[in-house]
């Protein structure tokens, strides 16, 4: 055939093909270029890499509900590559010094995304992601490497390796204590102390002293909630609730609009606490009463959706007694532990202002008051008018009044360390004019009440335009129920 005679088309045609001859040599580029680096290499850059991705998925805040997920999924991505790296070039990374442990410390890192989404979104199969992982390291003993020969440096790897154990134990209890894993926290539990005394020589003192006050804390912990294992799960359960469909609801009052529980925040501050890290035991059972997902022994339901597309190390598939699409979904829950009020209010407003439409945000916090009684009336505070706040308002009678004496009269909790540490009542002189105390008393109820480290019933008020619902465990419990009463 005769070739087109239009010079377009002829152009046309020569791009296409300069096009593909161009490719084809990049493409081919590319592929030997990857060739030629060793798989080594490869791997260690991949570390790297997935290393400094994994820490910014960590030091994310994890009240931001509209937080983009694309670091988690990142990070996700870069240790299954690694995962399936070593597991494919095994022999050559082995020779060329990849040791055991690094192995065991991909495991724990994806593990540990799990575990770190599961507190971001509640969801249930991310906690069960992380106790299958968890679990493949401990019985496949990856931190167990074999031993070397004596030296300085060996006692110093030894050393190290011996707290990533620690850590991986400690960590691994917390996913199998909310799971409801019984057996496997009082395994766990076993293991920390076997551990620790096995390096007890290896450890400085404050080393060994740290971890045994983490041994003593578990200890505690589980010899308070020991009383509750063979009672009903504070869970939903299916052998002792009826359907979720048939659970009576509030009806709406005046609007249209169906509401949920969505939002959590658990905050705990008492001196002293039963608590395993972070995780004390009253946001612990807490915690277990926001989930609907069922747990441990409880979980076995006849008839269960048990299908799952997640990725596990074993073949016990722990999502088939947990995950049930009749069952709503869990609300998402934060827990802090010791907040400053400043820390507190922010992650309130932060959580109100994202807070679907039609949800629902519950606070619950445990804290005490400083002197353990309450010797004022929250009807005696106006907080509509800035006149008669506690720092404008005058002293009752004309006798000076201390600052402690001025705090004690009010209703409130204590966010902050034991007793009066801390506060600027502890001052024998004004920091502003130098002067004592009773002379320059106005600066100082200032100063107090500007470092103050109370929350009072007024400080939620803002918090009441959306949907809340409010559980102050506490002696002081009765003042926030008068204060709100009053703006009804």
């Amino acid at each position: 055939p005769s070739p087109p005679q239009n010079p377009s088309v002829l152009l046309l045609l020569l791009l296409l093909l300069l096009s593909r001859v161009l490719s084809t040599p990049s493409s081919s580029m590319a592929q030997s270029n990857n060739s030629a680096i060793p798989i080594t290499e490869q791997f260690w850059s991949l570390v790297d890499k997935a290393d400094r991705r994994f820490s910014r998925v960590r030091d994310r805040p994890s009240h931001d509900r509209n937080r983009d997920d694309g670091d988690f999924h990142k990070a996700f991505k870069l240790y299954t590559r690694l995962w399936k790296m070593q597991q494919e070039h095994r022999a050559a990374l082995t020779d060329a010094g990849m040791r055991r442990w690094e192995v065991g410390e991909i495991a724990s890192r994806i593990a540990q995304l799990y575990y770190g989404q599961y507190r971001r979104t509640s969801d249930s199969s991310y906690l069960a992601e992380a106790f299958v992982f968890y679990e493949a390291v401990l019985d496949r003993e990856y931190l167990r490497d074999a031993p070397s020969a004596p030296s300085a440096a060996a006692a110093a790897a030894e050393v190290a390796l011996a707290h990533k154990q620690l850590r991986l134990l400690v960590r691994f209890l917390n996913v199998s204590l909310i799971l409801g894993r019984r057996e496997m926290v009082l395994r766990l539990a076993s293991l920390l102390r076997i551990v620790l005394e096995e390096h007890r020589r290896s450890f400085q003192e404050t080393e060994y002293k740290e971890w045994k006050h983490v041994v003593q804390e578990v200890v505690r912990f589980l010899k308070a909630d020991t009383p509750f294992m063979n009672m009903r799960p504070l869970r939903y359960s299916f052998a002792f609730d009826p359907p979720p469909d048939t659970l009576p609801s509030v009806v709406p009052g005046g609007t249209k609009r169906s509401l949920a529980l969505r939002d959590a925040v658990l905050c705990s501050y008492y001196h002293n606490e039963v608590k395993i890290g972070e995780l004390t035991l009253d946001t612990f059972r807490m915690l277990q009463c926001l989930e609907w997902d069922p747990c441990g022994m409880f979980s076995l339901k006849s008839g269960a959706d048990g299908t799952h597309s997640g990725m596990g190390l074993n073949s016990h598939n722990l999502l088939q007694d947990i995950r049930d699409p009749s069952l709503p979904l869990n609300p998402r829950k934060l827990i802090l532990y010791r907040p400053s009020i400043t820390h507190f209010l922010m992650v309130l407003a932060t959580m109100c202002e994202e807070l679907p439409h039609d949800g629902i945000l519950l606070i619950y916090l445990s804290a005490a008051d400083t002197a353990e009684k309450i010797t004022g009336s929250f009807r005696k505070l106006d907080i509509s008018s800035p006149s008669n706040s506690p720092v404008n308002s005058p002293p009752e009678s004309s006798s000076p009044i201390t600052g402690s004496q001025k705090i004690n009269n009010e209703l409130h909790l204590w966010l902050g360390s034991h007793g009066s540490e801390g506060t600027c009542s502890d001052a024998e002189t004004c920091i502003c004019c130098d002067e004592p105390r009773n002379i320059c008393l106005p600066y100082l109820l200032v100063i107090e009440v500007a470092c103050s480290k109370y929350i009072y019933p007024c400080d939620l008020v803002p918090f009441t335009r959306r949907p809340l619902f409010l559980v102050i465990d506490s002696k002081c419990s009765h003042a926030f129920k008068a204060g709100f009463l009053i703006l009804v």
